[in-house]
């Protein structure tokens, strides 16, 4: 039983992964929600047992591939975000969805500033307003995908 909980909640990290990299038009794209953020971030502070900061270190690096961004950045990033995410579990689990909603935009914008940072350090990238679009969308999304997530968690009954 226990490869089957952790094959779901490797699918639902291959379904974000492909969300992340999924077309679509040029003027949405800038509004892309942080697939691989909400969803790693919904296993950490449901499971912190089973996902951690090294499943986040991993998942960066495969969307630092699947990006064709410089190796780490992602990685990085993620790892840092949901370290501080696994580090406050406990009180982030008794917040109520919109209160969860508002740490996912922190986070969110936390993940998108050490990205920047990073890229800054390495390339020649400008800052502009719309780096943090996708931080509202990630903040709206979490509702959905944590009772989706939650949903799922229960169904196969992964713990």
């Amino acid at each position: 039983m226990f490869a089957h909980n952790g094959i779901i909640i490797l699918l639902t990290l291959l379904l974000s992964l492909i969300a992340a990299i999924m077309p679509m038009p040029i003027s949405l794209d800038i509004f892309r929600p942080d697939w691989v953020l909400v969803v790693t971030m919904y296993w950490a502070i449901a499971l912190p047992n089973r996902v951690n900061v090294i499943t986040a270190w991993v998942m960066g690096l495969l969307l630092d591939i699947l990006l064709g961004s410089i190796l780490g950045v992602h990685a990085a990033a993620l790892a840092i975000t949901i370290y501080i995410a696994s580090g406050n579990y406990q009180k982030i689990r008794n917040f109520s969805l919109w209160q969860q909603s508002l740490v996912v935009g922190v986070l969110a914008a936390l993940f998108h500033l050490i990205v920047f940072w990073l890229q800054r350090l390495l390339t020649d990238v400008v800052f502009l307003p719309s780096y943090l679009y996708p931080v509202i969308t990630s903040m709206v999304l979490w509702p959905w995908a944590f009772l989706i997530l939650r949903k799922t968690r229960q169904h196969f009954k992964i713990k």
